[in-house]
């Protein structure tokens, strides 16, 4: 769903742009106040972002000759709350968009309101209504987190049309529909994998699942008892594992955007040409000094996810600056 350079108008990605740095810094705000003395926050943040980078290379076929990628909104919501995803989702964005050329850099604004605030901020509410009417345990918060994750979907595409359509690219009654119909199989892709990373997190580190989980029928102390860096190696691990045995076998199939503006004639609004950042290390997730294919992702894909890691943890804990001041109990 990453929008390219040339899909979106200047006047509508200035706008978007606008709206998403004033989101940003309402995060940040909100992140820091949030994850006072609970400097365990920071590599659980980046560890997330980490993964979420790395998944998000692994597309997944939908059939049509089509193909979907996780999201990760909600589960970095479901995980550590809205205002956290939306900074997760920000700065996959812009290692995406800067590194690999996934996404335009023009669009910034746009993919981060997309994906990132209507992604993880504005479905938040979603999977919060539905936990609270739902009987205390695990099954109720998955099926929060998966009816969330697919209305996620739905959502960021949804917002996508109407910036194509503000825009003048493809007419919202075009588009729209298109949109809308890719993305349904898609969002089921996505509340599968939520529920699966969820299902993972909530047996091996249940301390880090939020209260409002009910994960059981007491209300759990919200302390970390064991190694936030253990947790984070663990993550970091994962991410990596996947970027190196998962990447190379994604689908090669166009994702749900690049399907819909080739069969609905606006495919050649993000070409070549409309590129503003020619910067591009890793274009396609490839190293094109490697001749194998294979490799050439797979090692793409670590760099990344090691990037993503590197620059969220150093641009969370700058913005966020949290207290020296520390759960003893997290940083043991």
């Amino acid at each position: 769903m990453h929008i390219p350079d040339g899909f979106v108008s200047g006047t509508i990605n200035s706008a978007t742009a606008a709206i998403s740095a004033v989101t940003l810094v309402l995060s940040v705000a909100r992140v820091k106040q949030e994850c006072t003395d609970k400097r365990f926050a920071v590599p659980l943040l980046a560890t997330i972002a980490a993964f979420v980078f790395a998944a998000q290379m692994l597309n997944f076929p939908i059939g049509g000759g089509t193909s979907g990628h996780f999201l990760g909104a909600v589960t970095a919501a479901a995980l550590m709350g809205p205002w956290s995803a939306c900074i997760i989702l920000s700065v996959v964005l812009v290692i995406q968009g800067l590194l690999f050329g996934d996404g335009g850099i023009t669009a910034l604004g746009s993919n981060i309101l997309n994906m990132g605030i209507i992604g993880g901020i504005l479905t938040y509410p979603i999977v919060r209504g539905i936990r609270a009417v739902l009987p205390a345990g695990r099954t109720g918060y998955f099926i929060a987190a998966a009816i969330a994750s697919w209305a996620s979907v739905m959502l960021a595409s949804s917002f996508c049309a109407l910036e194509l359509a503000l825009s003048g690219t493809s007419p919202f009654a075009v588009a729209f529909p298109a949109m809308a119909g890719t993305y349904a199989i898609i969002g089921i892709g996505e509340a599968l994998i939520t529920v699966a990373v969820l299902t993972a997190v909530a047996a091996a580190r249940p301390d880090i699942v939020p209260a409002w989980a009910r994960l059981e029928k007491t209300t759990q102390s919200g302390k970390m008892g064991k190694s936030v860096w253990g947790l984070a190696g663990i993550g970091l691990t994962v991410a990596l594992l996947l970027a190196v045995l998962g990447s190379p076998f994604a689908s090669k199939s166009p994702d749900g955007l690049e399907k819909v503006a080739e069969e609905k004639g606006f495919m050649a609004a993000g070409s070549k040409d409309k590129v503003v950042w020619q910067n591009i290390l890793f274009p396609e997730y490839k190293i094109e000094s490697i001749e194998s294919g294979n490799i050439s992702t797979s090692l793409a894909g670590v760099i990344g996810t090691i990037v993503v890691f590197g620059f969220g943890f150093g641009a969370i804990r700058f913005m966020v600056r949290i207290p020296a001041k520390t759960d003893n109990s997290a940083m043991k």
